[in-house]
């Protein structure tokens, strides 16, 4: 039995969690409606919406807010062609290995149960998080994603100069055919490693990450480190980390965290590793360790050995409603957070697949926030 058998089973069960269900995704579409409705007829957000903040210091101004109705928070932004773009790249990504897409769910929770995915108090966004999976698939050996130029060669931002239409496709029809020349390498070494044995390596890939982020910067472009003093883009170093956005480059995605919360994260993913290669964990312990006390009441309780009466098995509550958050931007983003992400074996049924996302104005994986 492996090491790591104990710890595969409970990210197993929180994935079952973390994952939206069918009902979720009906919600979130009624919100999208509400909210279109709302757009349409020119009107404020009063009544069905409440918690309204705007954050006008992120690149994107973002306003959040929930739905009264559907109690699903929201982030919405306006116009924001470039965070959708990315969403999308990032979602064509996930066809690559089903593995990356439950990475990034248990790498958001376990974050949020740490509360270090919050930017407005100098945390990782969670597109930084997504990011760190990336680079940490591509720099595991053997590797699991190429680096990210060899999907698409260049930024975003000038990639969508010129006419909407015709800019989209080509990125769309450029990332199709390198994804899919990426997949068919029958060359290409296969990593099989299991999902807790990825989960302990991330965590002890940036546990010194405090360390090495005053000279080294991470760079999913190229899919490797980076000597920050070797690259005159990303000086004067002004951050405490650089997570450089590989489709708008320099552009740095986690600028918001504080020198002080780095060393909070990189104890945070110490501390977390520590816990998860001790010989003594039980199912309670590693849930404690890696999702909030709301995810961790709707995963059923391994039995409990009790020396007078033998085995019994802890009973659980009803599965509550897991806070889940939407982004508001484009009502195709259902598809991506879907566990059932269908693999397209060949290039015409992928670009097909790619083109359609397009054209619906897929925005999966637009990060909560830019700032």
């Amino acid at each position: 039995m492996s090491a790591y058998s104990a710890l595969e089973n409970v990210l197993k069960e929180i994935l079952q969690v973390v994952k939206p269900l069918p009902e979720d995704w009906e919600k979130r579409s009624r919100v999208i409606d509400e909210l279109r409705r709302v757009v349409e007829s020119v009107e404020s957000l009063r009544g069905g919406w409440r918690r309204l903040q705007l954050i006008p210091n992120a690149r994107v101004p973002i306003l959040k807010f929930e739905s009264s109705h559907q109690g699903i928070s929201c982030d919405m932004s306006i116009d924001n062609i470039q965070g959708q773009t990315k969403s999308k790249i990032l979602f064509w990504i996930s066809a690559v290995d089903g593995r990356f897409h439950d990475m990034v769910l248990l790498v958001k929770e376990w974050a949020k149960a740490h509360d270090i995915n919050n930017p407005k108090v100098g945390t990782f966004n969670s597109y930084s998080l997504s990011l760190l999976v990336i680079f940490h698939f591509q720099t595991c050996v053997p590797a699991i994603l190429p680096p990210l130029k060899d999907i698409y060669p260049g930024n975003i931002a000038d990639g969508l100069q010129g006419e909407r239409i015709t800019a989209e496709r080509h990125i769309a029809e450029t990332c199709a055919a390198n994804i899919t020349r990426f997949r068919q390498d029958k060359f290409r070494p296969v990593n099989r490693s299991s999902l807790s044995e990825l989960f302990v390596s991330f965590l002890g890939k940036f546990s010194d990450i405090s360390l090495k982020a005053s000279e080294l910067g991470i760079c999913p472009y190229t899919g490797q480190w980076e000597h920050i003093e070797s690259n005159m883009r990303w000086l004067p170093k002004t951050y405490a980390i650089l997570i450089e956005d590989p489709f708008e480059q320099p552009a740095n995605s986690a600028r918001a965290i504080s020198m002080s919360k780095l060393i909070r994260i990189s104890e945070a993913f110490q501390m977390t590793r520590r816990r998860l290669i001790s010989t003594n964990q039980y199912e309670g312990s590693l849930l404690a360790t890696l999702v909030r006390p709301e995810v961790s009441q709707c995963i059923p309780k391994a039995p409990v050995q009790n020396p007078t009466y033998g085995r019994r098995y802890q009973s659980h509550p009803p599965r509550p409603q897991v806070h889940r958050s939407i982004y508001s931007t484009s009502q195709a983003q259902h598809q991506f957070q879907n566990s059932r992400v269908e693999r397209r074996s060949n290039n015409t049924t992928l670009q097909r697949s790619i083109l359609q996302n397009r054209n619906q104005g897929q925005q999966i994986w637009r990060p909560k926030s830019h700032g």
